[in-house]
Formats: structure tokens, sequence, C-alpha cells
């Protein structure tokens, strides 16, 4: 029996906030609530995005990533996607142009890249406020920038009446373009936001009746079936792969709840395709890593928000400090890495004793931005490679590091312009962590 392989396109816009991610949930839930078995991906390095596609059509969704993923862990990520739907849709990232400058993996991390990729086309959210036919310019813009991309149709947004509606759809339905709907200007419908994003899905009240009802409001504003009918699939030929990243252990606890969410599912995928054991705890709930563990991962998250939790969680303190002691390995991306430090300072200025595996520090109060893509090479041999591997990953957070602490550094990292970012991280026998998010192994 030949797998099915769900048709796809692309929901992009020129630029960040024009309402890629309202349009892509309330399609989403729109054609879950038709019975249609839709599926979700998106562009590039995002942990949010993807929870609220998961809610919102029943299934996981998947990164996808033209600067981190090799060609054939890309083509097996994409057709993972797809497999056994009807229709996937994937969110773009930035603007549909936007990148690095630099080469990384096969592409420069735009969404473009995938669209010439896989040939899904893109559908363009054109935000309307301040302007009607100037808007056409635009759209013929991106038509036009690239060959190897095609644009299939746009969907308008904050249209403020039946005139501006009007003015804009004729200027684009001129250049051959269809436009499949306008989404009004409609206050009611953003979803709550915090500083990395949006408030993470799985703490978002009423998650279920606020996707309702924002697939109710993009069925009435948008041709649903005429804006389904123009995806197309991608058949990429499949071959063996391995894990994105090797798994560090064979039986792997791995921290999971508000504070320590932002975990990649292709790469939980692949450790339990290579026979690791994953083993979810919660920390906020006090709860110690499976004390048989020869691994544990503390993700990315929020520990900021719950440091006072964090600290005063005897039971998990307990549990990774004899895991530690028992040379287990334990790694710690980002939040992870602050919980492994001494003391995290939160954004009121209060410092909240950590898990001291680690002799960091680290603050929330002075906030400053770290973002971008990262090239990775391990400088010690560690639980996901020895000395000298290369992975590829990314940066996003405020938080700084207050004492680097006398631990080794983990690891040299060069941002995706080629800048040396120096040694970064920290190494303390089977204890590891940066702030550092990892994709993929590098090749």
């Amino acid at each position: 029996m030949t797998e099915r392989i769900a048709p796809g396109l692309i929901i992009a816009s020129p630029a960040s906030g024009s309402g890629k991610t309202t349009l892509t949930l309330g399609l989403l839930a729109a054609f879950r609530a038709r019975g249609l078995d839709v599926r979700a991906a998106k562009s590039g390095p995002d942990y949010i995005d993807p929870a609220f596609h998961a809610a919102a059509c029943g299934h996981p969704s998947l990164n996808l990533d033209s600067w981190a993923m090799a060609p054939a862990l890309f083509d097996g990520l994409a057709a993972q996607a797809a497999a056994e739907g009807e229709l996937l849709i994937c969110e773009a990232l930035m603007g549909l142009f936007d990148g690095v400058g630099r080469v990384g993996a096969w592409g420069n991390g735009a969404t473009a890249d995938i669209a010439a990729r896989t040939g899904w086309p893109v559908v363009l959210v054109v935000d309307g406020r301040g302007a009607s036919q100037s808007m056409a310019a635009l759209v013929k813009g991106f038509a036009t920038y690239r060959d190897d991309v095609r644009l299939a149709g746009v969907v308008l947004n904050n249209i403020a009446s039946p005139r501006h509606r009007s003015l804009i759809e004729g200027a684009i339905d001129a250049l051959g373009i269809p436009v499949l709907g306008a989404l009004p200007r409609t206050p009611g419908h953003a979803l709550p936001e915090r500083h990395l994003g949006l408030v993470q899905a799985s703490e978002t009240d009423a998650l279920a009746e606020r996707l309702a009802t924002l697939g109710a409001w993009v069925e009435s504003h948008v041709d649903l079936d005429r804006l389904a009918a123009l995806a197309v699939p991608y058949t990429p030929v499949i071959t063996g792969a391995a894990p994105a990243l090797p798994p560090p252990g064979q039986r792997i606890a791995l921290a999971s709840d508000a504070a320590f969410s932002f975990v990649y599912p292709h790469v939980l995928a692949g450790w339990r395709s290579a026979g690791a054991e994953v083993l979810p705890f919660s920390p906020l709930a006090d709860q110690a890593p499976d004390a048989g563990a020869d691994a544990v991962v503390l993700p990315g998250g929020y520990p900021e928000l719950h440091a006072g939790r964090l600290s005063a969680a005897r039971t998990f303190k307990a549990g990774m400090r004899a895991l530690a002691a028992q040379g287990a390995a334990i790694f710690g991306e980002c939040g992870g890495y602050m919980t492994l430090g001494e003391v995290l300072v939160d954004a009121e200025g209060q410092a909240h004793e950590m898990l001291g595996l680690l002799s960091v520090q680290t603050s929330f109060a002075k906030r400053k931005l770290h973002l971008g893509y990262r090239r990775i090479t391990t400088l010690a041999d560690m639980a996901l490679g020895s000395a000298g591997s290369r992975f590829r990953g990314h940066e996003f957070h405020y938080a700084s590091v207050l004492v680097a602490g006398t631990d080794a550094p983990l690891l040299a990292a060069e941002a995706a312009d080629g800048t040396d970012l120096g040694p970064l991280g920290s190494l303390r026998g089977s204890v590891a962590g940066s702030f550092l998010h990892l994709i993929a192994r590098e090749g």
C-alpha cells in the first residue's frame, strides 16, 4: 500500500506581524473542523508556533530549515510532515525572502528556499493598513523576485471596509494573481504574547475555544476550497539518515513542563528511532528525573518566570545531583543551562539558587537580545559527540551571564556571517550546557 503524501502550500508574508500565524492557525482549525486530515510545518528555528499548530490540527508540527538541516534530513522531515495527511500547511518565518547573509547547509534560511526545493506554492498574507492599490506593486515584486518560487495567491489582512478590499483586490487581480480572501480589521483574535513570542500553547487559557473561534472567522472570510486546491505534493527520494542529533544516552530523562518546553520534535523522534527511551519529568512539579536514566536533558523554555519554584524544588534538585554524582550525562540548553548554574537572577533582580552543577551565574534582570544562527564545534568530549564535533543551531534569549565561573568552555561558535563568537558554554565532568539550541549535526 502506497503511503499518502499530503499536498502542501506555504503561508508567507512580506514581513513579521502581517498575520501569518493568525491565518495559519485559522486555516488549520477550519480544515480540521471540516474533517480534513490537515498537517503543519514551520520554516526556521521556532518552538512556540509549532505547538500552536499541533493544538490546531491535532498532529505534531515539524521544523524545516535550509540553513541548519542537510538536504537528506530536510527531505526526510518534509516527507514525514506530509505523510498520511490530506493537506500540509507550512508557516513561513519573518518575510518570505528573509534569511542570513551566507548559505548554510544548502540555503540561507529563507522560507523561499523551502518553496523552491519543494515546489509548494506560496499564499502571501498582505497587511492592507495604510494603503490600497499600492499593495499590487508589493505583490508583483514578491511574485517576480525569484523565478523558482511561485506565488499562487494572496490573502488580505486588516481590511477596513468593502471599498478598501475592492480597491486592493482589483489592482492585484489585474496581475493575474487571485485574492483568496480578506480578513477584516477585527480586534479580539490576537493571542497573548511575552518576550520570546506568543505565550506557550500549554499556558494559553481556553485555547481550544480560541482556535475554534479563529477557524470559524477565517472560514467566513477566506475561500478554503480555492486555497486548498493550490497545494501540490513534494515527494523526495528518501535515503536512510542518522538522527539529527545523536542521543546522549539510552534512557534519557527529559525535563518537560512550562519552564522546559523548547524541544524539536525531529530531535526526539531521531533519538527514539535510534533506540533511546525518552522519560519526561516535571521540575515545576518537583519531580526528580528517573533514577535509572543515564542522561538528563534540560531544554530551553522559561525558567526565569518560575525561578522561585525551581529553587524550592528539593526533590528535583536532589535527583539531579544524585545522577550527576553517578556520572550520568547531563545537558542543558538556554533555560536549561541557566538552571544547571549556581544562580538565576529574575526580571525583578531577585537571585535564586539553582542546581549548582555548573558554576555559571545568569541574569534576566538586564535584558539583551542574543539572536541568530550558530555554527558550533565542541571543544571537548561530551554526550552528543567527541571533541571537534560540528553542529548547526541557533540562539534566541535575553538573559546574560553574570559570572562565567571556573568550568571549562563547552564549544566554539561562529555566527552565520562567519563572525567568531569565541568559546561558549560550560563543561564540568559529565555536566554540560550553553545558551545555544542545537538543530542538527553538520554534514
